[in-house]
């Protein structure tokens, strides 16, 4: 299969670009730099809407991963980045892809990252796919965010949307925790009761491929494992696999200094549930926390 990602210089999208091609597909990474003599790669500006729609109409699918990082202090530019990097390349791409047309073998796939921020914040309800979004920023953005794939849909595009769990890999979120953590001085986020859901990097990467190869599977799809445990559950097993201690509550005001309203995220608690996954036939390979840190910090 041929597949264009986005995204690919990125934690999720460097890992994804190798898994695909040792599993025999051609990757075509999308990029915005100038592209080098005989490079494969396609060509695109979101920010100018500009794309090279010739190189996309030559691949059977799209991994749109790209977008702006939503760690750090949300100022209001930040958040206008996050936003628009989200909305104005997903649309993009789907305009694309819809004026394109099938391929000879059939439709084309848009496999589309979005997030459990379409949740909101939720104590510990069960949240499956067909859940409706809740309130906030986070659940703003991913609304608008899946609706940009419209165009593809309507044009006979089977588009996936990833509502994508906090992904533990070397990279991401799992990275920015360690120093804290490694230092002894890690510890729940306030009482530590909100509800953090998860999937190891592997899984994540598995999903992506069987999304790819399962025409079925269609709509908003959670990608998070069945584990999903309480924040205080989480920090503690992270202390263990670690031999560190965990013992440090962080404030929620503490938190909201530092890193704005970004904090409120953390402090947020949604249970997101793969049920689309498992009803499709997809399994889990790490579906327990502390062996998904485990293999996620072992050393390459």
């Amino acid at each position: 299969m041929d597949i264009a990602v986005t995204g690919a210089s990125g934690f999720l999208g460097s890992a994804l670009c190798s898994f695909l091609a040792s599993r025999g597909h051609h990757v075509i990474r999308v990029v915005r730099r100038d592209l080098r003599l005989g490079e494969s790669a396609i060509r695109w500006h979101p920010d100018t809407g500009d794309i090279d729609a010739a190189g996309l109409g030559e691949v059977d699918a799209v991994v749109h991963l790209a977008g702006e990082d939503i760690a750090g202090y949300w100022s209001a530019a930040k958040k206008r980045r996050i936003l628009e990097s989200r909305v104005d390349g997903t649309a993009l791409i789907s305009r694309t892809l819809a004026s394109l047309g099938p391929r000879p073998g059939g439709a084309r796939i848009l496999i589309a990252a979005s997030g459990i921020g379409y949740y909101g914040d939720r104590g510990d309800e069960a949240l499956a796919e067909e859940s409706p979004p809740g309130n906030g920023f986070l659940a703003d953005v991913c609304k608008q965010w899946e609706a940009a794939t419209a165009p593809a849909a309507e044009a006979g595009v089977r588009v996936v949307r990833l509502r994508t769990a906090m992904v533990l890999g070397k990279g991401g979120a799992l990275e920015k925790l360690l120093p804290v953590f490694k230092g002894g001085l890690g510890g729940p986020l306030g009482a530590g009761q909100q509800i953090w859901s998860w999937i190891a990097l592997a899984d994540y990467l598995r999903l992506v491929l069987f999304a790819l190869e399962t025409p079925a599977l269609t709509g908003p799809v959670n990608a998070s494992a069945p584990g999903a445990v309480r924040n205080a559950d989480f920090t503690r097993t992270l202390g263990r696999v670690l031999h560190r201690p965990a013992i440090f509550p962080v404030p929620r005001m503490a938190a909201r200094l530092v890193l704005g309203e970004f904090a409120e995220s953390l402090y947020s608690s949604a249970n997101a549930v793969p049920g689309a996954l498992q009803a499709a036939g997809f399994s889990f390979d790490l579906p327990e926390l502390e062996s998904a840190l485990r293999h996620g910090l072992e050393p390459a």
